[in-house]
């Protein structure tokens, strides 16, 4: 049952909401969804109910890039200085996973993916050479932990039409998405299997009773056996004390371009930009590394120095001589943490944690749902 902006609120109240719930989850965003089917695969019996502040999924699911990856060459290099080793491959496992699993799910077609590639563009020589440097051995340890074979490899001609570069590097197993067809699908999925969702009903606070949970919501009170916080880069409002701080992603993407040469998935500046082709056009974001301070927010707003830096990357990098206009922008909020591996544990004996997606929750969304999913018993 999907409830909307328009619905009459107090005629479902009356029928619904203080209705008792096997398990309540907050947040409709692709960990939300992904949860609450995996809930109903284990048992179609339980009913579940997904809540969600705003009129629609307000979170990063609904505005990301639709970047299907799971690690560039740069990105794994840094994680490694950075990170335990048996921490990065369990991340990149999840992602890897997450992704297959999303694609078994809805089925390529609806979500419209296409295998064109994962690239990293390099304007360094020596940061180029350093990642080449180290291609053998992620590939062997990418072998030994996903099972593809040869994943990263050098690319030896510039077709894209980029200047001021230095070399691309590929990871050949990587593609891309439409956001907005995936989330329609696997919310309609989750409908069809008996859930039943509630928009613009944001939950205030929650508490732990000796059996099950007490939510206290701007519409009404609701009882759930079960609670699970799916809310991202939102979860800090419920819970101040989590390492999850939300981190705003600016994004534009410009008007259909005639005879683009983009085709493909791009990451540069170890991943703080990313841009790919999309009907035609060229899909821009990043640059949350130029004030990482005021971009820790909630905050719609955009931008406009990292604006700026985006259309400068535009002129002087991806589209040097080529016209083109930006059609529109827009902004996302992600979560993150000290740690890149998401959050999935149990907060109380009834509350379940699937928060810190780290801006991959395209890749890791329907595994982190399926981990959450095994907590509730």
């Amino acid at each position: 049952m999907y409830i909307n902006k328009d619905f009459n609120h107090s005629y479902w109240e009356k029928k619904h909401l203080f209705k008792h719930y096997d398990v309540v989850v907050v947040g409709a965003g692709i960990v939300g969804l992904s949860t609450a089917i995996s809930i109903k695969e284990k048992d179609q019996k339980r009913s579940v109910l997904i809540i969600e502040q705003g009129s629609t999924a307000n979170g990063a699911s609904t505005k990301n890039a639709g970047f299907a990856c799971f690690g560039s060459v740069g990105e794994l290099c840094d994680d490694l200085k950075t990170m335990p080793e048996d921490l990065v491959w369990e991340t990149v496992q999840m992602r890897y996973k997450g992704l297959k699993k999303l694609r078994k799910r809805l089925g390529d077609k609806h979500m419209n993916y296409l295998p064109y590639g994962g690239y990293e563009v390099f304007k360094a020589a020596l940061e180029l050479e350093k990642c080449s440097e180290q291609i053998t051995y992620l590939n062997k340890r990418l072998k030994q932990n996903i099972g593809l074979k040869n994943c990263f490899v050098p690319v030896k001609k510039n077709n894209f039409g980029f200047q001021h570069i230095k070399g691309i590097l590929k990871n050949q197993f990587e593609g891309q998405i439409d956001t907005g067809l995936m989330m329609q699908n696997l919310a309609h999925l989750a409908h069809q299997m008996g859930v039943q969702m509630l928009f613009n009903c944001g939950l205030k606070n929650f508490e732990q009773l000796k059996t099950g949970v007490q939510l206290h919501t701007n519409l009404a009170n609701l009882a759930a056996h079960k609670l699970v916080i799916a809310t991202n880069g939102f979860a800090k409002q419920l819970l101040p004390q989590l390492d999850v701080e939300p981190a705003r992603a600016q994004v534009l993407i410009t008007k259909k371009i005639e005879g683009l040469k983009l085709k493909g998935s791009f990451h540069f500046d170890k991943g703080y930009y990313y841009f790919r082709n999309i009907d035609g056009r060229v899909l821009l974001g990043g640059g949350r590394n130029m004030d990482f301070k005021k971009e820790n927010t909630l905050a719609f707003d955009l931008n406009q120095n990292i604006q700026k830096a985006l259309d400068q990357l535009l002129k002087t990098m991806i589209l040097p001589n080529t016209k083109h206009e930006v059609d529109y922008r827009w902004t996302g909020i992600m979560g993150v943490g000290k740690e890149k591996k998401p959050i999935v544990k149990l907060h109380s004996k009834d509350v379940v944690l699937a928060v810190r997606m780290g801006g991959m929750g395209v890749a890791i969304g329907s595994m982190v749902g399926e981990a959450a999913a095994k907590l509730i018993d």
